[in-house]
């Protein structure tokens, strides 16, 4: 565990325009913004955060959110597509593993559900590997405990040589699934309120100086 954090935020549509000068100016050293879901949507303010987070020099990663029911081909096609090259600086993309539930299903199904549990893992798998091969980076796991070792069972070791972001709010340390010795981004709070983020924001703290951070980034 290390004795330094750096803290940051995460964002997406949800959070509307976001100044990432004032985000800089509140003391937060990254930000993950949502790329892409599933095979064929970008989120709407990806873009203008994207370029917005670079011209305010702020560390910059991209996230994509997996949608179980489409072909991971597509989906990796979409984030690529989406993020387009990696600049020097920038850290390594993430995929999102946690419930997939459709806006239109009124029983609030998991769609992870309707996976048989032995095509999960390959799915996963393919993705990162084929981000990882076309943007020159490993991609990092975000997700929590409970889902991910639901999700995968005896499996999440084959995940481990990912860099972890862990979700787990109201406590002072996160739980992790065993397969992982530490955490590297920590999203802490879901609630936060950063200068320069309408409403409530998605709060992180990376396990580490700096220096630590610009290690991570694409060299």
């Amino acid at each position: 565990m290390a004795d330094e954090f750096m803290e940051g935020i995460d964002v997406s549509s949800n959070q509307g325009q976001v100044d990432w000068d004032s985000v800089i100016e509140a003391g937060k050293a990254f930000g993950f913004a949502r790329a892409t879901i599933g095979g064929h949507q970008a989120d709407a303010q990806f873009s203008a955060n994207w370029q917005s987070m670079s011209d305010a020099g702020i560390l910059r990663g991209a996230y994509h959110f997996f949608w179980p029911l489409t072909p991971w081909q597509d989906q990796a096609a979409n984030f690529i597509r989406t993020v387009g090259a990696l600049n020097e600086g920038d850290l390594p993309p993430v995929l999102d593993l946690e419930e997939a539930v459709p806006k239109s299903d009124p029983l609030k199904r998991d769609a992870w559900k309707d996976i048989p549990a032995d095509q999960r893992l390959p799915m996963i798998q393919n993705w990162l590997a084929q981000v990882g091969q076309e943007l020159g980076m490993q991609p990092m796991i975000y997700t929590r405990q409970n889902f991910i070792e639901s999700l995968l069972e005896n499996n999440v070791s084959a995940l481990a040589a990912c860099a972890l972001w862990i979700a787990h709010y109201k406590v002072p340390q996160p739980s992790i699934p065993p397969s992982w010795t530490s955490w590297t981004f920590w999203q802490y709070s879901e609630t936060g309120v950063v200068d320069g983020v309408p409403g409530n924001v998605d709060c992180d703290r990376f396990s580490g100086s700096q220096y630590d951070l610009q290690k991570l980034t694409k060299s």
